[in-house]
């Protein structure tokens, strides 16, 4: 999400294999199922200031304006070994951390506060559990390990991130999303169970399950795991993900089948050849498509795209995505979306397209080198008003934005994912269309203040209706909470009214609040964003 994000977001929608040739391609026989015959889980690793992996475990996060010193990272390979990782942490007093892919936009694992951080990524595992009849997922496990994992052994896939290099772990807590959640829907609409160790108000420290069954005594736990957030309740150990619309207990048909055919595309607009009233045009067009396209049943649920209105540094304006062309017709409907986005503007894009197969499309991306950025988010149930679309304008193509990395991008949504209640999950934003990200980017060296400062304004000038912040109703609902952004919870920045828990969670804050009270009643797991005990 940054200029280096921007470029490996175009890398997702040209379709390239970077990544797949040095990530190794493993069977799902291989992990068939708990105890079958596998290598033994390594022990955990305690590594200190001094030892040599210290530095590498602690830049492991995707944003490096934030480092942390923990006193140690205990690096796991079992729940029984996070059970004693975290029982020791209580028992010292040490304030508790846990990462597992890494990419977190703020500081929550970073924290100076924070003395220990549990390191999850050996724990990433992907089979089937005939017992539970669902596919287990350790948190450990990359996006694009999980997609391979799948599609390799039953041919099926979870509607997730487009970036391989996204660990599950806190992908899914957030309501995870991606190019297959308007057919299929977030990640946590496929939630059947999950794994998680707690600490009670003792002190004592143990792993419980909690389903999907509303019968199961847990079931609240489970509840808050879909689309709470990380960092709240307690540690995940085990997703299990099956739809909760199948039948039978064959693993081929418990999941969405993957696409038979994705068609990558892009088409790109010059900076050179836009003028204010051309570059407002490709914004509203967008916004009125998304408007009339985002329906449940829609022809192009299949369709998942981001349109990335960068600074004018970049040198270029391009939407860019996927189709799910299986069957026929892909051709055409991919012809009518550019034509209609484009219409009215005089310039003309260049365009590129492929057909590649699921597996290249899915775990395209291998990240990069962590940058400095700041990134903002928001819902939209509609589109930019016009007048918005005049301060992307201004804030893109400004002095600021011939000078800077930055960009908004304006990312499909809804379609099946809107078919949800808005309390049958944490997730509450269940009739937007669009996602916008606010983002800027800068190297190490560079002074933070101007771009901090940029994409502030930026945010704040766009919602300057409603507070700076997409305060709920209207056009807006509130902001996502795996794009966290400590900025609305600052009353400078955030002057709507609306506390920052309303915009993430909107009516469903009271009830995570007693889920934290109940599964968390110490506070061990909280960070500047963390859900609340009630008061």
């Amino acid at each position: 999400m940054t200029r280096r994000g921007v470029l490996a977001g175009a890398a997702v929608w040209g379709g390239t294999a970077a990544g797949l040739a040095t990530q190794g391609i493993v069977a799902p026989a291989a992990s068939a199922a708990p105890g079958a015959a596998t290598a033994p889980p390594a022990d955990a690793v305690t590594v200190a200031p001094g030892d040599p992996r210290y530095p590498s475990l602690t830049h492991r996060g995707c944003n490096a304006r934030f480092v942390g010193r923990p006193d140690y990272v205990r690096v796991v390979s079992t729940t029984g070994q996070v059970v004693d990782a975290v029982r020791q942490a209580v028992r010292e007093g040490r304030r508790i951390a846990v990462r597992s892919g890494g990419h977190c936009f703020e500081n929550f694992v970073d924290d100076p506060a924070v003395r220990v951080v549990i390191d999850l990524s050996p724990m990433s595992a992907v089979y089937y559990d005939a017992r539970r009849e669902a596919f287990a997922v350790e948190p450990g496990a990359l996006l694009g390990e999980v997609y391979r994992k799948l599609f390799l052994g039953w041919g099926v896939a979870i509607p997730a991130g487009a970036t391989a290099e996204v660990g599950v772990g806190g992908h899914v807590l957030g309501g995870g999303y991606g190019a297959l959640s308007r057919r299929y829907g977030l990640s946590v609409d496929h939630l059947h169970a999950v794994e998680v160790v707690v600490v009670d108000k003792a002190g004592n420290v143990r792993s419980v399950v909690a389903t999907r069954d509303p019968a199961d005594p847990n079931h609240d736990l489970w509840w808050a795991h879909t689309g709470g957030g990380g960092g709240n309740f307690g540690v995940v150990t085990r997703y299990w993900f099956r739809d909760p619309a199948a039948k039978g207990g064959d693993p081929a048909r418990l999941l969405p089948r993957a696409p038979e055919a994705v068609t990558s595309f892009y088409a790109s607009w010059s900076w050179k050849d836009l003028d204010r009233r051309a570059f407002t045009r490709l914004v509203r067009n967008h916004g009125e498509w998304h408007e009339r396209n985002s329906a449940p049943g829609s022809p192009y649920v299949g369709l998942f795209s981001v349109l990335m209105l960068n600074t004018r540094k970049t040198g270029t304006v391009t939407l860019a995505g996927l189709l799910d062309s299986t069957g026929r017709g892909a051709e055409r409907l991919l012809d009518d979306y550019v034509a209609a986005v484009g219409r009215g503007v005089d310039a003309k894009p260049a365009r590129g397209q492929e057909s590649v197969p699921w597996l290249r499309a899915a775990g395209a991306v291998q990240e990069t080198a962590p940058a400095r950025f700041k990134a903002k988010a928001a819902y939209l149930r509609k589109r930019f008003t016009d007048r918005q679309a005049e301060i992307a304008w201004e804030q893109l193509s400004g002095t600021a934005g011939s000078d800077l990395d930055g960009s908004l991008w304006l990312v499909s949504y809804g379609g099946q994912v809107n078919t949800v209640a808005s309390d049958a999950t944490a997730v509450a934003q269940r009739d937007a269309i669009l996602k916008a990200i606010y983002m800027s980017g800068w190297e190490a060296g560079q002074d933070d203040g101007p771009p901090l400062a940029w994409v502030r304004d930026f945010y704040q000038t766009v919602y300057a209706d409603t507070g700076g912040v997409p305060a709920p109703g209207g056009a807006n609902d509130g902001s996502f909470v795996n794009y966290p952004d400590t900025d609305l919870a600052d009353p400078a920045l955030n002057t709507s009214g609306v506390p920052w828990h309303t915009l993430y969670y909107k009516d469903n804050y009271p009830r995570l609040q007693r889920i934290k009270a109940r599964w968390d009643p110490r506070d061990e797991f909280r960070h500047a964003l963390s859900v609340r005990p009630p008061r």
